[in-house]
């Protein structure tokens, strides 16, 4: 674990980091494309993970295989209670560094200590965790949105999972061998497990998303296999971004010539938009490299609802639980509207007006971050 760089280890198999979106946002320099696209505050999300291992060893990682890999759970479990508690000190401790550093808005550093989304897509797979359920749980009684990320090889655990603000799969390839190339997985039956992943998705009454990862010269020659995928898993919404550089690694033979520039991913998708007539392209954030389609269940009376009503969400998921899961709710329930500038084609690219984009004289970068 000595090689997490900048990670807050907790307890046996927990950890949480600042990222790199959060530090832009306390100093007015723009959100990450969660912004953009859902309208969550950068600043005051935490990027933490109930789970350290992972059951894949995706040529992309940007950890280089130093977390634990595994297909299932081996470790000593620490309580979900233990775990957001130390999480949430952590994540205010490194906040408070910040304070009277150049840049760093007041305001926002005050509103930072209250977290307010957790994504939980660290690293690793946090639905291995088995009280993944109670953890997320616990988020909601907190008053915390939850993004959370799983690589798509427990179709179980997603079926048991409860309702969460946000659940994304990774799609990082459409085919059989593309996907045993890009994510090595461990599990045999890796595929199945894969496309049982994508069905109990699509079985899901909350936002769903597919998160797919543009590697060029390995992925992006695969439209029709993957709108066949989206076919199948039927998500809300489908975050298309090119693959991020991560420096050289003996873990990976990945080079820059493999990242895709915005345009192409553009280009991508609006060919898969052609194969989706169900889709359009709702948002961009050009910083990030990502775009937004989104089912046209999202688009009301010609508006794009792609933002999220957390307060909304937050009573909702309150009901549900005092009926004891008998009073379900589905994801029109909490949309609020995408605002002009985060919307595909507006000319701030995805980029907030209200902060203002910083441009790096060095090409020393902090990649980390969901």
């Amino acid at each position: 674990f000595a090689l997490f760089s900048g990670y807050k280890l907790i307890g046996s198999h927990s950890g949480v980091k600042l990222c790199r979106w959060t530090k832009s946002m306390l100093r007015g320099r723009g959100g990450c494309y969660k912004h953009t696209f859902y309208g969550i505050e950068s600043h005051r999300c935490m990027e933490a993970t109930p789970s350290l291992a992972c059951a894949n060893k995706c040529v992309f990682c940007w950890r280089h295989h130093t977390n634990p890999v595994g297909t299932e759970w081996r470790w000593k479990m620490d309580q979900p209670e233990v775990i957001l508690q130390e999480a949430i000190e952590n994540h205010q401790n490194m906040i408070k560094q910040f304070k009277g550093v150049s840049g760093v808005k007041a305001a926002r550093l005050e509103e930072a200590l209250t977290v307010k989304h957790c994504a939980l897509s660290l690293v690793g797979e946090p639905i291995m965790y088995p009280q993944i359920n109670r953890f997320v749980r616990l988020l909601h009684q907190h008053g915390i949105s939850s993004f959370l990320v799983t690589n798509a090889q427990f179709p179980e655990e997603i079926r048991r999972l409860e309702p969460v603000t946000q659940l994304y799969v990774s799609v990082d390839a459409s085919t059989k061998e593309s996907l045993r190339r890009i994510d090595r997985p461990l599990f045999k039956d890796f595929w199945q497990r894969f496309l049982d992943s994508l069905k109990a998705l699509a079985e899901k009454q909350q936002r769903t998303v597919y998160r797919l990862t543009l590697v060029k010269a390995w992925n992006v020659d695969e439209l029709k296999a993957y709108a066949d995928l989206i076919s199948l898993g039927k998500p809300d919404f489908i975050e298309v971004k090119g693959v991020t550089y991560c420096g050289e690694s003996s873990a990976s033979s990945l080079t820059m010539a493999n990242v895709p520039w915005h345009g192409e991913v553009v280009s991508f998708v609006q060919e898969l938009a052609r194969l989706l007539p169900d889709y359009g392209i709702a948002c961009e954030h050009e910083h990030s490299n990502c775009v937004l389609m989104a089912h046209s269940k999202f688009q009301v009376d010609g508006e794009w609802r792609t933002w999220i009503d957390y307060g909304r969400f937050q009573e909702l998921v309150r009901e549900h639980e005092r009926s004891g899961g008998s009073r379900t709710f589905s994801a029109a329930d909490y949309t609020a509207r995408t605002p002009p500038w985060a919307l595909f084609g507006a000319r701030e690219r995805g980029f907030d007006p209200l902060d203002v984009r910083f441009q790096r004289k060095n090409k020393a970068r902090d990649i980390s971050g969901c």
